[in-house]
């Protein structure tokens, strides 16, 4: 690639993906027809979602805020309570707002993944400003709600994929920017970690009594109803259809942000999965052990096509032949190939990124910083209701970049499918069965 070319290629990108920073105009509820929010006033931020990293998204909220109330419907998790004695507790957030609608600013929603939307609509749709857990949403369907909503109740939103405020993120992009490995074509990524109910299926017969602590009523929320079960809480809801996302879920924010980012992906345009001794008709509840999910991503602006390989679980990431003998390789991030190099890095803001082998990093020219760095993720959020702008990770682009992994989650149902997408339509235009899965029903009570 020339140096004009290079050069061209780190414009468009720039103009692309640093809209991420662009101003908007955004006043804090409680202050509404009042004016910005002073720098120095403290924001009351609800959580919803006490345990685990709802209760470590609150804790790093908290410094110079106040914490006025905490839902959570398993009192075993919620450890978050008792760092907050001054917090009014809930084990439904609906009767939060209801009591408290006046008295909260922001939500930070921490939850199973199919309660996401649920809980982070009802915040928004009474003006506060969101931060919530990755993935954003349970499907496309919801996801694309969120998106629309939180643009016209015009709230700072921010998407819990830290990475994306990292250094190293900004590092990448910006040496993709500047040419550093060419044109990229294909990307190889995913995670290492195995989340899958499948060894569990056969127990989900026996009977069990639901814990004290637990509204298992209100943990369901809008999935369907069924019995209480320990094979799926605390911890483990992950590997389970109905409630989480799987390893695709759990980790596409993290691992496929950089080149999201870096490349302007968009929506793709194919899907298809295969999956590891999985059949989805007789273990349909829980996700597979091992999956590869190929994603492709026509050209766009200056860039060609991309193919995006997405490896999870008993399924490893291919090791790059250009990566040295002895050297350790990637278990969780990604390979980035383009015609004149490599890149690898791992997850969360392509950590440890790096061009190999190792004398190519050496021979590169490092670039100047051309993006805007930020302090941290949760701080970029309150900066940014303070400020009256977007949050780098806002729902305009966590959102689409969510959709990519509820993509794959439908592809896993029918695996050897390659399923054609059409992004503005929302809908696979080869397969209608699929289509059922991109804004499924809740059960009744629920709604967005």
């Amino acid at each position: 690639m020339s140096r004009t070319s290079k050069n061209m290629s780190r414009r468009h990108f720039l103009k692309a993906s640093t809209g991420t920073f662009a101003a908007v105009t955004i006043v804090p509820h409680h202050v509404l027809g009042r004016g910005m929010t002073a720098p120095s006033e403290k924001l009351n931020i609800a959580g919803i979602g006490a345990g685990g990293m709802g209760g470590g998204d609150i804790d790093s909220v908290s410094g110079g805020n106040n914490i006025v109330a905490l839902c959570d419907v398993d009192l075993r998790r919620a450890s978050t309570i008792k760092k907050y004695p001054k917090a009014k507790v809930y084990r439904d957030f609906r009767k939060m707002f209801d009591e408290m609608e006046d008295k909260i600013d922001a939500v930070v929603v921490g939850t199973p993944d199919h309660f996401h939307a649920v809980a982070a609509m009802a915040a928004i749709k009474r003006g506060k400003h969101v931060y919530c857990e990755k993935p954003l949403a349970h499907s496309v369907g919801e996801v694309r709600a969120l998106m629309n909503a939180a643009k016209e109740y015009k709230v700072v939103s921010q998407l819990g994929n830290q990475g994306h405020s990292y250094d190293t993120i900004r590092r990448f992009c910006e040496w993709v920017w500047d040419g550093a490995i060419g044109s990229v074509h294909t990307i190889h990524c995913g995670c290492s970690a195995v989340n899958s109910g499948i060894d569990r299926l056969q127990s989900l017969s026996e009977k069990h009594e639901v814990p004290p602590e637990l509204e298992w009523d209100l943990w369901l929320g809008p999935a369907k109803w069924r019995p209480y079960h320990p094979a799926y809480l605390p911890g483990s809801w992950r590997g389970w259809v109905p409630f989480g996302n799987g390893t695709i879920g759990d980790w596409v924010c993290h691992v496929v942000d950089p080149v999201f980012w870096a490349l302007d992906l968009g929506a793709p345009s194919t899907i298809v999965a295969q999956a590891d001794n999985y059949d989805p008709k007789t273990q349909g509840d829980a996700y597979p052990k091992g999956d590869i999910i190929t994603f492709e991503f026509e050209a766009k602006g200056v860039r060609g096509p991309i193919t995006l390989v997405w490896h999870s679980g008993t399924c490893k990431i291919p090791r790059a032949k250009e990566l040295e003998p002895g050297r350790k390789g990637v278990d969780t991030g990604a390979y980035v190939y383009g015609d004149e190099g490599v890149i690898m890095y791992g997850s969360h803001g392509a950590g440890g990124v790096r061009i190999i082998p190792e004398k190519a990093m050496k021979a590169y020219e490092v670039p100047e910083k051309k993006i805007p760095r930020v302090k941290e993720h949760h701080d970029d959020w309150l900066r940014a209701i303070r400020e009256g702008r977007k949050a780098g990770s806002d729902f305009s682009y966590g959102g689409p970049l969510t959709e990519i992994a509820m993509l794959g989650v439908v592809a896993l149902k029918m695996p050897g499918m390659k399923l054609q997408w059409d992004a503005r339509a929302m809908k696979f235009t080869n397969c209608p069965e699929a289509n059922v899965f991109v804004d499924p029903p809740y059960r009744k009570g629920w709604t967005l």
